[in-house]
Formats: C-alpha cells, sequence, structure tokens
C-alpha cells in the first residue's frame, strides 16, 4: 500500500474489508468513495450493500444506512462517503441518528467519512476526461471537524490521520455502544486509476498538468507510485 499525505484511502478501505461484520449493510455514496468500494471491499454471502446508483447522486450514504437500520435493527449498517456528500445530506442525517438511535435495540451504525478537502471525483474526472487543472473555487471543500461535531450530536466520533492508526479506528468503531463516526483525513491527490486508460484520458491528464494544477507535483507523485504497483505488483510479505 502505497504511502500518502497523511492517508492513502485505498488503505481505509483494505483495512475495512477483513473486518466487516457478518450480515452487514453497507451503503456507498457517489464520488472517489465508490471507487474504492468497489476495487477494496471484499463482501461475503449473507451481506447487503448499496450505491448510489447509475446517476451517480450525491448524498444517499447517511439516509440510505437509517433506512437499512430500520429495515433490518439487528443487523450493523455501515455508511461509506467523502466530505462533499457529508455536507451535502450526511450531517443533517447524523442529527437523525442521534434524534432516534436510543430508541434501537441494536445501536451497531458506523459512518466514515473521507475528509479530503476536495470534490475529488469531480477534480479527477475534469483533469482525465477535459484535461483541466483543478479549479479550486468549485472544488475545495470547507474545513469541517467532522468527528468532534459527532460527539457534539451525541454520537461516537474518532479523527484518524495516521496510516497505523486506521485499524484500531475501525476496530473502535465497529465495538462501538452507540453509532460512530470515523473521520479518515486522507489525501486526495491518490489518483483513483481505472484497470486501464485510454490514449485520450492520458493526453488530457497530461494536458491538466501542463496548465498548471495546483497540485501537481503531488498528483505526478501519487500517479508514479500507483503505475509502479500496477507494474510491479509488491508480493504478500509486502516486498518486491
Amino acid at each position: 500500500m502505497n504511502e500518502a499525505k497523511p492517508i492513502n484511502p485505498q488503505r481505509v478501505f483494505w483495512e475495512l474489508s477483513p473486518r466487516l461484520p457478518d450480515g452487514c449493510i453497507l451503503t456507498c455514496d457517489s464520488g472517489s468513495a465508490a471507487n474504492w468500494y468497489a476495487r477494496d471491499l471484499k463482501i461475503r454471502r449473507g451481506m447487503m450493500a448499496s450505491l448510489s446508483g447509475g446517476l451517480a447522486t450525491m448524498g444517499p450514504a447517511v439516509p440510505y444506512a437509517v433506512a437499512a437500520k430500520y429495515a433490518h435493527p439487528k443487523r450493523h449498517v455501515i455508511a461509506l462517503l467523502g466530505d462533499g456528500s457529508m455536507q451535502m445530506n450526511g450531517m443533517n442525517g447524523l442529527i437523525t441518528i442521534a434524534k432516534v438511535w436510543m430508541e434501537w435495540d441494536d445501536p451497531r451504525l458506523t459512518v466514515m467519512v473521507l475528509n479530503n478537502g476536495d470534490l475529488n471525483q469531480v477534480t479527477w474526472e475534469q483533469r482525465v476526461l477535459e484535461g483541466d487543472p483543478k479549479f479550486e473555487a468549485s472544488q475545495v471543500v470547507p474545513d469541517f471537524p467532522y468527528a468532534e461535531y459527532a460527539r457534539l450530536l451525541g454520537l461516537g466520533g474518532i479523527r484518524v490521520d495516521r496510516p497505523e492508526a486506521i485499524g484500531p479506528a475501525w476496530d473502535e468503531a465497529l465495538a462501538a455502544d452507540r453509532p460512530t463516526l470515523v473521520e479518515m483525513v486522507t489525501d486526495p491527490n491518490v489518483p483513483p486509476i481505472p484497470p486501464h486508460i485510454t490514449y485520450e484520458q492520458a493526453k488530457a491528464y497530461l494536458s491538466a498538468l501542463i496548465n498548471r494544477d495546483p497540485d501537481s507535483v503531488r498528483m505526478v507523485a501519487a500517479s508514479a507510485k500507483e503505475w509502479w504497483d500496477s507494474v510491479f505488483p509488491p508480493r504478500k510479505d509486502g516486498r518486491r
């Protein structure tokens, strides 16, 4: 797993995968969270999973999770989303959860938000599809203390900004006695690279760099690491 500043978002999902509770229900938002959700979670028999659908609607992960908890009150529900979706609907959903969770027989509900300060999926689409540099006026998401906000509402809140803390944070959240939000502070410059890219996509990506993308240096470094791993994957023991 490549290092990032401060956390590689892929590792967040990779660390969750073996910890998924039996029979859990997963809900995921659109955005770059959906890329890692699809790539790095191994869903086992008996689990249920949903995404925002073909139109890539932002904002459903937390509302879906609340609905799932009412439909299946005995199952652990896990919502996965980015900070753009969290600020759109997720924070309102937390207020609802804070109001009703003590009426539930089983309080297990976990919300994970990727805090990268960026509408990340659209940022990468602009780079790769149009060759445009990141347009900060529309793409930067206001900084917000998500874990602190959850605690203010009486829920659990855990903030993670070190890679070695990801696993323990998941363990704590999944074992919590109340709905808990995990705020993962992740690097927006780790590219959600698909298995294959076209010549046109590569050309547009280079155009974004040439046009002075504000994150161009970190983009190149992160992309090079991902490309290297795709060509020379590490062994199971982590060595080359």
